[in-house]
């Protein structure tokens, strides 16, 4: 199938996407859209057909626009009649000695009239299906495919509306069937926007790649929860009403426009988003190359982790759940956990480590304000492994009012996906915070530091298809990566099942999980994510280990360099530049995930300060 680029509008965003090399570009000529052109087009290869968009326009004014733009497709969204279309096929056009291509217009919704079409066959060189809305054009919806199995012409069509990454799939199925005989080229717009007009490259390269299958391997979870060969839904029978409710529903109800308002509208008001992406002068200075943060640690409760809670407190209010536990490491999950039921006036229980409950006090101390009961993990190494243990027991005796809101992009599916799309904001903004500083979107090199994973997969998302852009996870070595007290997984782990999903996991020989050790309350976790562990398995990530000692000192050496005091988590990731040399005009965007307050009482015992 060929592809149309629809709804172009910024000079420099058209030149990009011509750069993919499309079929067809659309530009919009109805003055009410908010899409509308009325510029110049930049150079665009003549492979490339430029098609102009109307909507009842007079065919003078079209014929007109033919002639100053070059266009060699007109696409008719209005009423135009059979007349109207053999009028403008047969005008004798200025710019091109051949003919101009008719693309007629019909929207579908639950069913279709094809009787419409008969007028239409002799005068028109393509039919495009649209999803029927209030006004002209699309409204970001799919309607109903199956519909077409009825089409009864052999005229070549366009299959428009609401066409986005997700229809991928779909729409290699629909290739199969009947119904796509004809189908003649993909009409993609909205769901590839930053904002209207202006396409998002990456996820359009993506989307190209993935429905050619000449890409890398897929980095996406596919339909059964699977990562390659990692991920899945390994949980107790007690618990599988609670996880498929949610595989089932947690797509639909992320992509409702009430609960998209609602999550952007407190993302913006309540946690502070946009959070900024930083250059650190003195940093990049120090060890020169350019060195971007991304300030995760001035989100409302210092880290990545309320982006996931505000998202999963809302999802869980739509399946009618009353009751909210979760498991933390570090506290700021937890916090986070707090802070929405708080928010929600939703019971909330919290499950700890009893290690990490004393040396994480100021966020205990925060969850217990905020009106959680902070409950300990005393078996095992009584730290995050443990505490999500006791959170999933808990789940299981209490399966129909609960919610488990998972703090890392570990668990059963759909858990690590349904994270992980939470906290691609980051990512998401990393590209058009990027975009207006360096005049680019995609950085050389994107860093975070990574135990279960979420503030990693969030910031990687919207870069894993992208070959030019390295991707660099960070774990915790603790005292070294042959000491027996680490947890660096992707080194020591193998292949075994944790909290419900199958990744790379320390243990024994005989599969007994091995307890992690880091200073770092956060990155003690025996296992890693799924989508991290098919990152490590394929390669397309760089997975570093750093000691507590290097760690420690690279947190000192921010705080004293740009007047930030990081998370000892984020001091992992920042340890990379004593050990990794970058080029100078590379950009590194690094994720800051979280802020060093919950950590000073460990900063002042290890530096004696």
């Amino acid at each position: 199938m060929k592809l149309k680029v629809c709804g172009m509008k910024y000079p420099d965003n058209i030149t990009q996407v011509s750069e993919l090399q499309p079929d067809y570009m659309g530009f919009i000529f109805y003055e009410k859209s908010s899409r509308y052109f009325d510029q110049l087009i930049p150079n665009v290869p003549d492979t490339i057909k430029k098609t102009g968009v109307f909507v009842n326009e007079e065919l003078n004014t079209v014929i007109k626009k033919i002639n100053k733009y070059n266009l060699q497709a007109i696409q008719l969204h209005g009423e135009e009649s059979p007349y109207y279309c053999n009028i403008l096929r047969s005008t004798k056009l200025i710019s091109s000695t051949k003919p101009i291509e008719i693309i007629k217009v019909f929207s579908i919704k639950d069913e279709f009239n094809f009787d419409v079409l008969t007028p239409y066959e002799e005068v028109c060189d393509y039919f495009l299906f649209d999803t029927k809305g209030k006004l002209p054009g699309g409204n970001g919806y799919t309607f109903n495919w199956n519909i077409l199995n009825n089409y009864p012409s052999t005229k070549p069509f366009f299959l428009s509306g609401g066409i986005g990454l997700d229809e991928v799939e779909d729409i290699k199925k629909f290739k199969q069937s009947e119904a796509s005989k004809y189908c003649y080229a993909l009409d993609l717009n909205s769901q590839f926007e930053k904002e209207p007009a202006l396409k998002n490259i990456s996820m359009l390269k993506e989307f190209k790649n993935k429905l050619s299958n000449k890409t890398m391997p897929n980095y996406n979870v596919n339909e059964k929860g699977y990562y390659g060969e990692f991920g899945g839904a390994f949980i107790p029978e007690m618990l599988y009403p609670n996880v498929e409710e949610l595989r089932q529903n947690y797509l639909k109800i992320m992509a409702e426009p009430d609960f998209q308002k609602e999550f952007n509208q407190l993302l913006k008001d309540y946690v502070g988003r946009p959070s900024p992406l930083y250059f650190a002068k003195r940093l990049s200075e120090k060890y020169n190359t350019k060195i971007y943060l991304k300030r995760e640690d001035l989100n409302h409760t210092g880290a990545h982790k309320i982006n996931n809670t505000i998202g999963q407190i809302l999802m869980a209010q739509r399946l009618g759940k009353t009751r909210i536990i979760a498991e933390t490491g570090a506290g700021q999950h937890g916090v986070a956990t707090a802070t929405v039921c708080a928010l929600m006036g939703l019971e909330c229980i919290v499950y700890m480590g009893e290690i990490d409950i004393a040396r994480q006090a100021p966020n205990v101390a925060r969850m217990k304000m905020l009106g959680a009961k902070v409950v300990p993990a005393l078996s095992g190494s009584r730290t995050l492994k443990d505490a999500t243990n006791e959170a999933i027991r808990d789940w299981i005796n209490n399966p129909v009012d609960t919610h488990y809101i998972i703090g890392s992009a570990i668990g059963p599916h759909p858990y690590p996906d349904m994270v992980t799309r939470f906290q691609a904001v980051i990512s998401e903004e990393i590209k058009w915070q990027l975009n207006e500083q360096e005049g680019r979107e995609n950085p050389d090199y994107v860093v975070a530091c990574i135990g279960g994973g979420s503030n990693a997969a969030g910031t990687y998302y919207h870069f894993l298809h992208d070959e030019d852009v390295g991707i660099i996870a960070v774990e915790a070595a603790g005292l070294g990566v042959d000491s027996g007290e680490s947890a660096a997984t992707s080194v020591l782990g193998k292949e075994g099942i944790i909290h419900g999903c199958k990744t790379l996991l320390m243990q024994t020989n005989d599969g007994q999980i091995t307890e992690p050790y880091s200073i770092s309350a956060g990155l003690d976790y025996p296992g890693v994510g799924p989508m991290h562990a098919h990152l490590s398995k394929t390669g397309r990530a760089e997975f570093m280990s750093i000691t507590d000692s290097d760690a420690m000192d690279a947190g000192l050496e921010l705080s004293k360099l740009e007047g930030i005091i990081p998370a000892i988590e984020t001091s992992h990731a920042l340890a990379i530049f004593k050990y990794k040399t970058f080029k100078p005009d590379d950009v590194v965007v690094m994720s800051l995930s979280g802020r060093g307050d919950k950590d000073l009482n460990t900063y002042i015992d290890y530096f004696k300060l």
